[in-house]
C-alpha cells in the first residue's frame, strides 16, 4: 500500500477479532514506529507488547483503577474494565520517556512518541490489521504504569489495539477549507 493511500484509508476500528500481528509483522509494524519526527534525536518512545495471557496483567490493573476510584463498583464494572484488554490480541503500549537534561521541551518529547503510535497505526493498516487508539484514565495512572512495566514519569501517549477488523469506523470525506487557513 502507498503511504498517501495508508493515511487517507485509515479508520479506527470499531471490532478487533484475532489473529493480532505475526512476529515478522509485529516486528516491521514497531520499526516503522522508530522512525517518527523526532527532534533532538531522542528518540523517547518506547513500546510496550502485551498478547496472549498478558493482557489480563493489563486488565487486572484497569480493574483494580476502577476500584480505587469507585468505591462502590460492582463486580460486573470490574469484570468490564478487565474486558478492555480483550478488545483485541496485540496491545502496542507506547510511552515517552522523557530526557529531562535534554534543551528538548518535554512537550516535543510526548509528541514525538505520538508520531511514533501514527507510524505504528499506518504500517499495521498497510499490512492489513486494523486499529484502535485508546488512553482513559489508565494511561496516566502510575499503578497501572507500573503494572506493565513503566515508570510513574512515562507519558503514555497510546494503547494501540491491532488486530482483525471485524467492525470498521466510518471512512472520513471532509473538506480541507474546514481545518485549513492560508495567510
Amino acid at each position: 500500500m502507498e503511504a498517501i493511500d495508508a493515511m487517507q484509508t485509515r479508520v479506527s476500528a470499531v471490532r478487533l477479532d484475532s489473529p493480532g500481528p505475526s512476529q515478522e509483522d509485529l516486528l516491521r509494524i514497531l520499526n516503522a514506529g522508530t522512525h517518527g519526527p523526532d527532534h533532538g534525536r531522542l528518540m523517547p518512545w518506547r513500546f510496550v507488547v502485551i498478547e496472549g495471557a498478558a493482557r489480563e496483567i493489563l486488565g487486572n490493573a484497569m480493574a483494580d483503577l476502577r476500584k480505587r476510584n469507585f468505591a462502590d463498583a460492582t463486580e460486573d464494572s470490574l469484570e468490564s474494565e478487565r474486558g478492555k484488554a480483550r478488545r483485541a490480541p496485540t496491545i502496542i503500549v507506547v510511552a515517552a520517556k522523557i530526557d529531562r537534561q535534554s534543551k528538548v521541551p518535554e512537550i516535543e518529547q510526548v509528541l514525538a512518541a505520538g508520531a511514533s503510535t501514527q507510524n505504528i497505526w499506518l504500517a499495521a493498516h498497510a499490512l492489513g490489521y486494523g486499529c484502535m487508539w485508546k488512553t482513559g484514565d489508565a494511561a496516566y495512572d502510575p499503578l497501572v504504569k507500573k503494572a506493565i512495566g513503566l515508570s510513574e514519569d512515562d507519558h503514555v501517549v497510546a494503547f494501540l489495539y491491532i488486530g482483525k477488523t471485524s467492525a470498521k469506523g466510518p471512512v472520513r470525506h471532509l473538506e480541507l477549507g474546514h481545518f485549513m487557513t492560508k495567510l
